[in-house]
């Protein structure tokens, strides 16, 4: 058996300094994220992002860069995750759409407060995106490629 890492999608979105993240309820309780999921099959990386952002927060998300791919181990899962985040902006916010199962907000924090509850986060990639994004960390979407 080939062992293979859970690939997931991250949206980091900064608007007027602050940051849009989730609180969801997780089998370790309630805890904040950036808007993230699983890759679907026949979707992009891209595409997910898109999606997921919106399934999570209600907004349309329109990624601007890779902000990184990062590899995390979570030791109590045993599970290896290999994310894709993006960089970019959010719009076309639709208040009616009911919010993925499990999802209990979506809601803006500077990266001071993002700090503060570290506790909280569902992993320690929500804090290493939000810092890799204000140091600046962006690079062209064109170094991804799909292909059907």
């Amino acid at each position: 058996m080939i062992w293979k890492p859970n690939v997931t999608v991250a949206a980091v979105v900064e608007q007027d300094g602050k940051f849009l993240l989730v609180e969801e309820q997780t089998g370790g309780g309630m805890l904040f994220n950036q808007p993230a999921g699983h890759l679907e099959p026949n979707e992009s990386i891209t595409q997910a992002a898109i999606r997921e952002t919106l399934e999570e927060t209600r907004y349309t998300f329109t990624p601007q860069w890779v902000l990184g791919i990062y590899r995390w181990h979570s030791r109590p899962d045993n599970i290896t995750f290999l994310r894709f985040a993006f960089s970019g902006f959010v719009s076309g916010h639709d208040p009616s759409r009911p919010l993925d199962a499990g999802i209990l907000r979506a809601a803006w924090f500077g990266p001071d407060e993002i700090r503060e509850m570290t506790y909280r986060h569902r992993s320690p990639l929500v804090m290493k995106c939000v810092d890799d994004h204000l140091a600046g960390k962006h690079y062209p979407l064109e170094i991804l490629t799909h292909y059907d």
